[in-house]
C-alpha cells in the first residue's frame, strides 16, 4: 500500500481536510520498548494511505485491525482465502513456514498465486487472491478439505481442528477464518504485543530461508523495521487485491491430480456435510492414476467432457 506521508505530532491536526483531536501522545502502549501512541499515530500514517480514518483509529488507540474478507459493496463475496497457520507450542513459526510451503505447492499445481505473510503474533498466514464471482459456501469447505488433507498427510506436524489439546507442537491450520462472520488481522496492522510487532508481508524465498534456518526470529518485524522495508521492497502483498483467480472444480479434476494433492485422501473419514460440496469421493487408497475420461453411470457412454475450472 502507498505511502500516505508522515504525520506532524501536535494535539490537534489537519489530515487531509479532517481536523483531528489527538490525546496523550506520550502515553507508553509498548512497554517493553517506550514505543509511544504518537509513534503508533506515525506508523500508521507513513504506511497506508487511508490517512484521517487510520489517524483517528490509532488516536483511539485501537492497535490491530482486523477487516472481513469481502468488500462493503458485497459482504458475501469474499475476495480471497487465507489459511492462518497457528503453531502450538513448541512449534513455533518455523514450523509454519514447512506447512505454508507445502500449500503453496497444492496451489501452484492448480496455477494458482498464493501470498504470505507473518501473523506479527506466533504463525504465518497464506493469502490466496481471488477477486472474482464466489461466496463463503464454496471458500469455507474449500479451506476445510485443504486442511483436512494436510493433516491426512502429515499428521506429525498439522491439525485441523480447534482442539488445544490436540494442537501440541503441530501447526493448526485455521481453515474458518473464511466465514463472514470471521475478521482476520491486515497487512500491516500492529499487534497488541509487548513489542509493537507487525503482520508483515514476506517474500517466498523469507519463508524458504526460515525453514532451512530454523531461525524463527528471522520473520519478526517491528514498525519501524516494517517501514524500512516498505520503502525497499514495495508492497510485497499488493497483488492479493489485485491478482483475479478462480478456484478448481475439485470434483471433475479429481481423478487427473496426482497424489499429493488429492482431496480424495480424506477417505479415512466421512466429509462433513460443508466438505462434502468440494471434496471428491473418497477412495479406500489414496493412488496416484493418469487422467480419464468419466463414464456415465447409467449408459456407460463416456460422458460430455467437462471444462476444469481455472
Amino acid at each position: 500500500m502507498p505511502k500516505g506521508g508522515s504525520l506532524a505530532i501536535s494535539p490537534v491536526v489537519d489530515v487531509e481536510g479532517k481536523r483531528l483531536n489527538l490525546s496523550n501522545l506520550d502515553k507508553v502502549l509498548y512497554p517493553a520498548t517506550g514505543f509511544t501512541k504518537g509513534q503508533v499515530i506515525d506508523y500508521y500514517a507513513r504506511i497506508a494511505p487511508d490517512l484521517p480514518t487510520l489517524t483517528w483509529l490509532a488516536n483511539l488507540a485501537s492497535l490491530e485491525i482486523h477487516p472481513s474478507l469481502a468488500l462493503g459493496k458485497d459482504i458475501n463475496c469474499p475476495t480471497m482465502m487465507v489459511f492462518d497457520l497457528d503453531p502450538g507450542a513448541p512449534a513455533n513459526i518455523v514450523q509454519c513456514c514447512q506447512v505454508g510451503l507445502w500449500l503453496r505447492e497444492i496451489f501452484e499445481h492448480w496455477g494458482l498465486q498464493c501470498f504470505p505473510k507473518t501473523s506479527g503474533s506466533k504463525g504465518l498466514q497464506v493469502y490466496v487472491p481471488l477477486n472474482t464471482p464466489t461466496s463463503y459456501d464454496i471458500t469455507k469447505p474449500f479451506a476445510n478439505a485443504l486442511a483436512r488433507l494436510l493433516e491426512h498427510d502429515h499428521p506429525e506436524m498439522v491439525v485441523s481442528e480447534m482442539k488445544k489439546e490436540v494442537r501440541t507442537s503441530k501447526v493448526f491450520v485455521d481453515w474458518s477464518q473464511n466465514d463472514e462472520h470471521k475478521t482476520t488481522v491486515s497487512v500491516y496492522s500492529l499487534r497488541a504485543r509487548e513489542r509493537p510487532t507487525v503482520s508483515t508481508p514476506v517474500t517466498w524465498e523469507e519463508v524458504e530461508r526460515v525453514h532451512k534456518k530454523k531461525d524463527a526470529s528471522l520473520l519478526v518485524f517491528e514498525a519501524q523495521q516494517v517501514i524500512e522495508r516498505f520503502e525497499k521492497m514495495g508492497d510485497l502483498h499488493a497483488s492479493v487485491l489485485d491478482v483475479k483467480q478462480k478456484l478448481p472444480d475439485t470434483r471433475v479434476s479429481a481423478v487427473a491430480r496426482p497424489a499429493t494433492v488429492d482431496l480424495a485422501a480424506q477417505a479415512e473419514e466421512e466429509p462433513t456435510r460443508e466438505t462434502k460440496r468440494v471434496v471428491a469421493k473418497p477412495r479406500a487408497k489414496k493412488v496416484a492414476v493418469p487422467a480419464r475420461k468419466p463414464v456415465a453411470k447409467k449408459t456407460g457412454k463416456p460422458a460430455a467432457k467437462k471444462r476444469r475450472a481455472v
